[in-house]
C-alpha cells in the first residue's frame, strides 16, 4: 500500500529518487506531495501574446525538424518548429539523441519550458515535453505546474513524477475532523493535494489551497488550545493589594489623572492578578502613552499582596532611569527598612550587570531575602545565582528586545508561576502573529497623556544635496530657539571598528543593530557592495566643519563607553549642556529628554522598522512637537517604501504589521522572532485572519470535548510532526 511514508526508490526508479532527495531532501511520498507547485501555466499558451522569461506550456504541432552539426564540428543539435496553426515558435535540443525519433512532422503534443530570445525571435531551449500518443490529449488540458528547480530534472519530470506517485495514493491522513470539513465546506486532503497538483482550473488551485491554509491554521490553533488549557489549570497565587496599603497611599500621592485608557488597563490587570491562573498580558502603547505608571501600580499591588515585582529592562540605560523614576515618584514609600520610614513602604533595588561585586552582593541579598519588594534590572536578573523569596509578578519592558528563553528564565524563578506583563511600543512580527491567532491577551493604550505633542516624519535622501543641507539647518534652527537634537548613526567608528554596531562590551547589550530586510543594498538581482556606513565619530568630524552648526555644544554617546561615562553624558545632555547628542541606537530606549524637540538618523534605511519607530519616540516628549529625519542614500525601492511607511504613520501596531509584511512572522512555533523560518507553507498572518479566527473556533471545540485528542489520531500525527520538541517546549512557555 502506497502511503506518505513510502519512500520514493521504488516509485519512481534509483536514479530520479536520488537527484530529488539530494537536491531537495525529498525522501518519501509525503515529501514529495508537500513540494507545492511555485505557480502554475496555462497548459495552451497563446504563442502570439509570448515574452521572455515566461514559463509557458505550448499545446502545437512539429511542422519541421532538423538535425544540424555545430559550428565548431563537435556535436549537433535538433531544431525544430512548432506550430500552433498560426503562429511558429523554434525549439531547440543541444543534445539531440533520443528527441529525433520522436519529433518529427506530424508530432503533436504538450513542450513545457522557459521563452527565451535569439537572433531577436522567441525560442524555448530543451523544452520538457510529452506526445499525445504517449498520453491522451484530453488530460493534458488545464493548468502545469511550475515547481521550484531540482537540477539534473526539467521542470516537466518533476510534475510527471508528482503526478505518478499521486496517482497511486488511495488516501491521505486528514488532520481535519469529517465534521469540520461539513461545516467548513471544504474538501478532504487527498482531493487538495490532487486539485494543487494536478488541477484543471485556477478555481480548483484556490479551492484546495484555501483547504492547506485551513489545515495550518486549525493544526496551530489546537495546539494553542491544548496549551491555553493547560495554562488555564496552572495555578498560583492571588495577588490583591490590602485596603490602604502601598498601592492606595500612591494613588493618593499622583500628581496627575490617569488617562481613561490607563484606568481600564489597572482595572483588568487588578482582575487578572487577583485569579489564581497566572496572567500572561500584553500591553502595547505609543511611546509616553502612559505604560510604565499601569507597569507601577500592578508592580505595587505585588508588593501589597506580600510578593515582589521584577522589571526586565534591556540596556543599563533603561534600567537605571526606570530606578531613578519610580524610586522618586514613591518618595519614601521607596524607603523600606530605613529608619523612621513609612510603614507601608518597600525597598526598591537596581541589579545590572557593570555594578561593583558589593553592590551586586547587596542588591542580591535584598532580593534573596525579600527586603526589596520592588527590583529593576537587566539581562543580570537571569543569571541563575540570583534568587527571589517570593516572585510574584514579572514586567518585560521593551519585549522586542528580548528572546522566548530570556523572558522565560526569569518567570522561572518563581516559586510559583509569577504574573507576567510584557510591554512595548512597537510589537515584533511574531507578536503580531501570536496575537492575530489569540494567544496573547492584549491590551492598547491609544490616548497620549496631556502635554504629548505629536511626531512628524520626513525622508531625506541624499542624493538631494539641498535636502541634506536644509536637515543641518533646520537641526540648527531649533536648537537656536532652546531646544535639543538627537543624531543617531548605525556604527562607532573607532580605530578598529569592524563592526556595525555597539558590540557588547559587558554583559548586558545596550543595541541590536537590526538590518533592513535588503541585505547589503536592497533588491534581488545582481550583488552590490554594502554601502559605507556613517559612524559616530565621522558624522561629528563632518558636523565640527558644517557652517550652519558653528557655535553648537556637540557631543557623542556610544554603547561602548565606560557606565560612568555613559551617565556623565547623559546627565549634561538632560540638563541642557549639550545642545546636539551624536548616538548610536544606545539612546533607543530609556532617554527622555523633554526638551529634546528634533532628530536626525543616518542610514535610516540600516535600521528595521521596530528600531527606527523607537528612536523617534524620544522626541516630542515635551511641551514641543517632535520633528524625525530619516536620511538614508539607498537605491533600493523596497528600502524607500519601507522608510516611506514608517514616516506616514506612527501607530505601533500598524507598522508590526509592516514589518510583518516585509519579515514575515518568524516562526510562530520557534524561538525565532522574524525572518524567513515561518513554519507556513499557506498561512498568511495578515491575509487569513478571519480563517485563523474560523479554525479558532473549531479547534477549541474539538481540544475542550477531546483534550488528548485521543478520538483524533490522525489530528494528533499531524501536531506531533508539526511541533518537534523544540517547538512544543517554545511554545509551552509562551
Amino acid at each position: 500500500m502506497v502511503d506518505e511514508s513510502t519512500k520514493l526508490g521504488g516509485l519512481l526508479g534509483g536514479p530520479t529518487a536520488k537527484k530529488f532527495a539530494t537536491t531537495r531532501g525529498l525522501h518519501t511520498v509525503g515529501d514529495l506531495l508537500k513540494f507545492w507547485p511555485r505557480r502554475y501555466a496555462t497548459r495552451e499558451a497563446d504563442l502570439s501574446r509570448l515574452h521572455p522569461g515566461d514559463e509557458v506550456v505550448v499545446v502545437g504541432e512539429v511542422r519541421r525538424a532538423t538535425t544540424l552539426r555545430n559550428k565548431t564540428g563537435r556535436g549537433s543539435r535538433l531544431e525544430v518548429v512548432l506550430t500552433d496553426g498560426v503562429r511558429d515558435l523554434p525549439l531547440v535540443f543541444f543534445r539531440p539523441h533520443g528527441h529525433e525519433a520522436k519529433l518529427v512532422p506530424g508530432a503533436r503534443g504538450a513542450f513545457a519550458g522557459k521563452v527565451a530570445t535569439f537572433n531577436q525571435h522567441f525560442q524555448m531551449s530543451q523544452p520538457g515535453y510529452t506526445l499525445f500518443t504517449e498520453l491522451d490529449e484530453e488530460e493534458q488540458r488545464g493548468l502545469f505546474p511550475i515547481y521550484l528547480r531540482v537540477p539534473g530534472l526539467h521542470t516537466w519530470a518533476v510534475s510527471e513524477a508528482v503526478r505518478l506517485v499521486l496517482a497511486q495514493v488511495d488516501e491521505a491522513d486528514d488532520p481535519i475532523p469529517e465534521a469540520v470539513l461539513e461545516t467548513r465546506h471544504l474538501p478532504g486532503r487527498l482531493e487538495a493535494l490532487r486539485g494543487i497538483h494536478t488541477p484543471d482550473t485556477r478555481e480548483e488551485v484556490e479551492r484546495s489551497r484555501h483547504r492547506m491554509v485551513f489545515e495550518e491554521a486549525f493544526v496551530l490553533q489546537t495546539a494553542l488550545a491544548q496549551r491555553r488549557a493547560r495554562r488555564e489549570a496552572e495555578s498560583t497565587r492571588s495577588r490583591t493589594p490590602r485596603e490602604g496599603g502601598l498601592l492606595a497611599q500612591f494613588d493618593e500621592r499622583l500628581p496627575f489623572e490617569l488617562t481613561a485608557g490607563q484606568t481600564e488597563v489597572g482595572r483588568v490587570l487588578a482582575e487578572e492578578m487577583a485569579r489564581e491562573v497566572p496572567m500572561h498580558r500584553l500591553l502595547q502603547g505609543e511611546v509616553g502613552s502612559g505604560k510604565t505608571i499601569i507597569a507601577l501600580r500592578a508592580m505595587l499591588a505585588a508588593v501589597d499582596a506580600g510578593g515582589q515585582a521584577a522589571l526586565l529592562a534591556p540596556t543599563e540605560v533603561l534600567a537605571a532611569q526606570h530606578h531613578r523614576s519610580i524610586t522618586s515618584m514613591l518618595g519614601d514609600l521607596a524607603e523600606g527598612g530605613m529608619l523612621g520610614s513609612n510603614e507601608h513602604a518597600t525597598r526598591v533595588v537596581l541589579l545590572t550587570g557593570s555594578m561593583s561585586t558589593a553592590a551586586r552582593r547587596a542588591a542580591m541579598l535584598d532580593i534573596a531575602s525579600g527586603e526589596a519588594g520592588l527590583v529593576i534590572g537587566t539581562h543580570a536578573l537571569l543569571e541563575e545565582k540570583v534568587d527571589f523569596f517570593d516572585l510574584a509578578l514579572v514586567v518585560v519592558d521593551e519585549q522586542h528586545r528580548f528572546g522566548v528563553e530570556q523572558r522565560d528564565a526569569l518567570r522561572g524563578k518563581g516559586a510559583t508561576p509569577p504574573h507576567v506583563l510584557v510591554m512595548t511600543a512597537t510589537p515584533i512580527p511574531r507578536t503580531v502573529a501570536m496575537t492575530v491567532f489569540g494567544d496573547m491577551e492584549t491590551s492598547t493604550l491609544t490616548e497620549l497623556p496631556r502635554g504629548r505633542q505629536p511626531i512628524t516624519t520626513h525622508v531625506v535622501p541624499e542624493e538631494r544635496p539641498g535636502w541634506v543641507a536644509r536637515t543641518w539647518e533646520r537641526i540648527a534652527e531649533e536648537v537656536r530657539t532652546g531646544r535639543q537634537a538627537y543624531v543617531v548613526c548605525p556604527r562607532i567608528g573607532e580605530e578598529g571598528d569592524t563592526v556595525e554596531t555597539d558590540g557588547p562590551a559587558e554583559a548586558d547589550v545596550d543595541v541590536v543593530f537590526e538590518q533592513g530586510p535588503e541585505g547589503a543594498d536592497g533588491d534581488e538581482g545582481e550583488a552590490k557592495p554594502p554601502r559605507p556606513l556613517r559612524s559616530v565619530h565621522a558624522v561629528r568630524a563632518e558636523m565640527a566643519t558644517n557652517p550652519a552648526l558653528e557655535g553648537l555644544r556637540i557631543e557623542i554617546l556610544h554603547g561602548r563607553l565606560a557606565p560612568e561615562d555613559k551617565d556623565a553624558v547623559m546627565t549634561r545632555f538632560h540638563r541642557g549642556d549639550i545642545d546636539v547628542l551624536v548616538s548610536t541606537t544606545v539612546i533607543e530606549v530609556g532617554v527622555d529628554v523633554p526638551n529634546a524637540s528634533v532628530m536626525l538618523i543616518v542610514d535610516a534605511d540600516r535600521f528595521g522598522v521596530s528600531q527606527l519607530h523607537q528612536l523617534r519616540g524620544r522626541v516630542g516628549r515635551g511641551g514641543h512637537p517632535g520633528l524625525c529625519l530619516l536620511m538614508s542614500a539607498t537605491e533600493a525601492e523596497s528600502a524607500r517604501e519601507r522608510l516611506a511607511a514608517v514616516a506616514a504613520t506612527t501607530n505601533g501596531f500598524d507598522l508590526a504589521r509592516l514589518d510583518l509584511e516585509l519579515r514575515r512572522e518568524g516562526d510562530v512555533l520557534g524561538a525565532a522572532q522574524s525572518g524567513g523560518r515561518s513554519g507556513l507553507d499557506f498561512l498568511s498572518v495578515l491575509k487569513h485572519e478571519d480563517v485563523i479566527l474560523e479554525a479558532r473556533e473549531d479547534a477549541f471545540a474539538v481540544v475542550a470535548a477531546d483534550p488528548d485528542l485521543t478520538s483524533h489520531p490522525q489530528l494528533a500525527a499531524a501536531l506531533a510532526r508539526r511541533l518537534d520538541a523544540e517547538q512544543a517546549a517554545y511554545l509551552e512557555r509562551g
